[in-house]
């Protein structure tokens, strides 16, 4: 299933040269990961509930074409990896400017914290099948846990 979100810029978003600032390009695509949990019944109410939170191991932008003040833009999300017990993800974000450009590519590497005791975790099964029904990239993988 294909998830993207569309939005509307505001003015933080911009830098003095009038176009979108490198972090806020990250900042929607973080929004986009916490819908996309929330819309497989895995939202922040259910994080809270099993204590545990989504971190980044890496994240890397590659930036394509410029996104103007008070430009529209839609972020999507795909899954790149994932590993056999959802405990590590890969996960895509392509970010398009209003007139449908790539604008920007976002990769992330991701896993889950048990808040309490600090410590990486296996998420609860109420995540099984959090990332199945997602659009996979081209290069999906499955991530080896050693």
């Amino acid at each position: 299933m294909n998830f993207k979100i569309e939005f509307a810029t505001k003015w933080s978003d911009f830098d003095p040269n009038r176009h979108m600032r490198h972090t806020a390009y990250n900042d929607y695509a973080a929004e986009v990961r916490v819908r996309f949990f929330a819309a497989y019944n895995f939202s922040i109410e259910e994080f809270t509930k099993h204590n545990i939170g989504p971190i980044l191991f890496t994240e890397e932008t590659s930036f394509r074409k410029e996104i103007h003040l008070g430009e529209n833009i839609t972020v999507n999300l795909k899954v790149s990896g994932i590993s056999k017990n959802n405990e590590r993800w890969k996960l895509v974000h392509e970010v398009f400017n209003e007139a449908g450009q790539l604008s920007a590519v976002i990769k992330v590497y991701g896993a889950w914290i048990d808040l309490t005791k600090r410590k990486l975790t296996v998420p609860p099964k109420e995540t099984e099948s959090l990332f199945l029904s997602a659009e996979k990239t081209e290069n999906f993988e499955i991530i080896s846990i050693n």
